[in-house]
């Protein structure tokens, strides 16, 4: 495992400085965070390699930095580094796991730093960080949106009595130009590009789902962290291109049955570059069958109420995804097992984390 230090960081702390990871699934030099240098450089950054451990990845001078190879994971974790997926950006959550700190953000090294319509360079840590620190309203839906930012309260009609909101756990940032199409998407409209900026952020509401991109993406780990695991993709499976939607769609569940909160619009970054359709559609096709199958067993999922930590609700989720989703492929019965490593790979890393509940108290 490689490391690095920093060169001291600018007079203003910046928000959460000690207290967040920026973790960065690669497979080349990361030439891309001269760039973000100026928003980037005060924090922790966990670098994931993907692909071959013997490439050698060159990162800018001056971050404080963490990087991670394939053989540095089978080292760490020996027989359960099978839950992490190779050769697919999915290996990105080994890094949510070896992270010590409170709160994540994640991004891809083909997105750059967006402009608002003014011109001015958006910093989208600064968003995240402001999105997971005020609450969510995922029970009743504000027509102002996000009732917490500025300029904004509850409208006429809206119940006093939940106006106090539930903690953050997930911050879901979107993009400007290269849209996040699936393969059948980009095919009819290679040319489409977003250059839509709505200045929004919403709560994505209780019993609602929706395909999270992680490409730009921030969480709380003590309250959601353990579902946070983008599967089994890549090298060696049936299937790719769908890691953080399943995240997503287990997060989601596991957030709504816990009372937490997901928000999803600002911020934007750039998404400089579109993937191949052709590649993406080998990677994408099992998957688009599957989805019909599996967005009707997320949408019936029901918790026990004695799952009252998100490492309860996932392995009752791996369960039932055996029992219900086992029958459309096998792929899902070993999906199923590896979410179970995966718990036990991350009790393992964070074995104070896995003696608490969601509200901080011993179990």
């Amino acid at each position: 495992m490689a490391k690095a230090s920093a060169s001291a960081s600018p007079a203003a702390t910046p928000l959460l400085k000690d207290e967040l990871d920026i973790v960065i699934p690669t497979i080349r030099n990361l030439d891309f965070l001269e760039m973000w240098r100026p928003f980037f450089q005060p924090y922790h950054l966990i670098i994931v390699q993907d692909g071959d451990p013997s490439k050698v990845i060159k990162v800018p001078e001056g971050f404080d930095y963490e990087l991670y190879n394939r053989n540095d994971i089978n080292k760490i974790l020996g027989p359960k580094a099978s839950c992490i997926s190779f050769k697919d950006s999915a290996c990105r959550c080994f890094g949510y796991m070896v992270s010590k700190k409170k709160y994540i953000y994640t991004i891809d090294d083909d997105c750059f730093v967006a402009k608002d319509p003014t011109g001015k360079e958006i910093n989208a840590l600064e968003q995240h960080i402001k999105n997971l620190l005020s609450p969510s309203t995922p029970f009743f839906f504000n027509t102002l949106y996000d009732p917490y930012r500025e300029g904004a309260d509850f409208v006429r009609g809206y119940p006093f009595s939940l106006r106090e909101g539930v903690p953050t756990a997930v911050s879901h940032g979107l993009w400007l130009n290269i849209p996040d199409y699936d393969a059948p998407t980009q095919l009819v409209k290679p040319l489409e590009r977003n250059t839509r900026y709505v200045d929004t952020v919403m709560t994505i509401p209780k019993g609602t789902l929706f395909p999270m991109c992680g490409m730009n993406l921030a969480f709380d780990r003590e309250l959601i962290g353990p579902a946070m695991y983008f599967g089994l993709m890549g090298d060696g499976q049936p299937i790719g291109r769908y890691d953080d939607m399943w995240a997503g769609w287990c997060t989601k569940v596991i957030c709504d049955h816990l009372g937490l909160g997901v928000k999803t619009g600002l911020p934007y970054i750039w998404h400089s570059k579109a993937s191949n359709p052709f590649v993406n559609l080998k990677k994408e096709y099992k998957g688009i069958y599957w989805q019909e199958e599996l967005i009707p067993f997320f949408q019936s999922v029901a918790l026990p109420k004695d799952c009252t930590s998100v490492q309860k609700c996932y392995l009752e989720l791996s369960k039932q995804v055996k029992a219900k989703l086992g029958k459309v492929d096998d792929y899902f019965n070993k999906l199923a097992d590896a979410m179970i490593t995966w718990i036990e790979a991350w009790d393992e890393l964070n074995p104070s984390a896995a003696a608490k509940l969601p509200n901080g108290s011993s179990k």
